[in-house]
């Protein structure tokens, strides 16, 4: 039996949102807005990793069900970036890196399966640090509009779930550490180029690129008292252990605390992945 669950969330994005959701604050907003951007193309190309794995390299039930979740997770995820995104583009905020992730996502399906995985498992690192910061500092969203910080929270509950899952799924498949830390190496460097890019371009189009309070925020963001560099250079060091698994950080009490806050916000489905 899988140990996740896929959750339609209770959350209406059709109605739109302010452009600088997050408090006023342009940079939060515009950051928070290149990383929704990201998710549909990223979302889909972690699900056809993962079913590119010949089904007898997962051995084990277990594995195989969360397999399954896992892709009923990362589809809702994608279906309501998709709703998101929509609205960033209603706002002028156009999507400007679409074409070379989708060329990279490209390259990836051309790799021996291991390394699509390895890719996979890199990018889910960062979510999991991401997502936990989420909820380990609520001050990070405390100022969003409601329905985004149930979105944000949200997602970030569901990464944490399941983010062992890719990677037991690269051992399955007979995937080593060099290859592991060498693609995260390269998804570092992509990720976040990728990410200032399109932060630098929503802040443009925002009109906040060249205001000093923009930086400042980001400054804050970054490096102030509970910054978000501060609390990913662990995590990050951490991927290069040959003993690393994502679940020795074990932060399960923190989905805990937000699903029994949140239990009017979500209800149980089934999977439709197959």
């Amino acid at each position: 039996m899988s140990s996740l669950t896929v959750r339609k969330l209770d959350v209406d994005l059709g109605k739109g949102f302010g452009r600088r959701w997050l408090g006023g604050d342009a940079y939060r907003s515009q950051w928070f807005n290149a990383l929704s951007m990201t998710f549909p193309i990223g979302e889909q190309m972690f699900i056809d990793s993962l079913r590119a794995v010949p089904p007898d390299r997962i051995t084990d039930p277990v594995l195989r069900g969360e397999v399954k979740d896992f892709i009923g997770q990362e589809a809702t995820h994608r279906h309501l970036h998709i709703q998101y995104n929509a609205e960033l583009a209603r706002q002028n905020l156009a999507f400007v890196i679409e074409k070379r992730i989708l060329w990279r996502v490209r390259q990836v399906a051309r790799l021996d399966v291991r390394s699509q995985v390895a890719v996979t498992c890199a990018f889910e690192h960062y979510t999991a640090m991401l997502a936990d910061g989420i909820l380990r500092h609520p001050e990070w969203i405390a100022d969003a509009e409601p329905a985004l910080r149930r979105l944000w929270e949200w997602h970030a509950v569901e990464e944490l779930e399941h983010k062992g899952v890719a990677f037991d799924v690269y051992r399955a498949a007979g995937g080593g550490y060099w290859r592991r830390v060498l693609w995260f190496v390269h998804v570092s460097v992509v990720f976040w180029f990728d990410n200032f890019i399109q932060t630098f371009h929503n802040l443009h189009r925002d009109g906040a690129l060249w205001r000093l309070g923009t930086w400042a925020s980001a400054a804050r963001m970054w490096f102030g008292r509970r910054g978000l560099a501060w609390h990913m250079v662990g995590p990050v060091l951490q991927y290069f252990s040959p003993t690393f698994h994502p679940w020795k950080h074990d932060n399960r009490a923190l989905l805990k605390i937000w699903l029994d806050q949140n239990s009017d916000a979500w209800r149980a489905v089934r999977s439709s992945a197959p």
